[in-house]
């Protein structure tokens, strides 16, 4: 099992920029992706990024490219969602997700399907004002 906790979420004016974190704890961290979903009020869960269990491969939606930044922490079980440019298109429930165990692939591979996504925090509310 894998407990995963965001913090960081909250309101921002159009513009700026918040930080996410979520602390894994419960099993070893680095033989899983870990990735950021987010989830707005009548949509679907939508990726948002995500990053192999080295921190060298990451892979962004192109919703997000070029403004928000995925990175990981191993030694502190954490991971991370630099956000900039917040637009109120990003309004949103953010989730922290660990993929299905990786043991043995690329140090580059991430995954995108949420399906291959085993375990997921309670999120945490960004909004963004315009």
């Amino acid at each position: 099992q894998v407990q995963l906790v965001e913090s960081g979420g909250g309101l921002v004016q159009a513009g700026g920029s918040l930080r996410l974190s979520c602390a894994a704890s419960g099993r070893t961290f680095t033989t899983n992706v870990m990735g950021w979903f987010r989830q707005a009020p009548g949509k679907e869960r939508e990726f948002v990024a995500a990053i192999s269990w080295s921190g060298v491969g990451t892979t962004y939606a192109d919703s997000v490219k070029g403004r928000f930044t995925i990175s990981r922490h191993n030694a502190k079980t954490t991971v991370y969602l630099q956000m900039n440019s917040l637009s109120p298109e990003d309004t949103a429930v953010y989730y922290c997700a660990a993929s299905v165990e990786v043991s043995g692939s690329s140090s580059y591979y991430t995954i995108s399907d949420r399906g291959l996504y085993d375990y997921w925090g309670q999120g945490t509310q960004v909004t963004v004002s315009s």
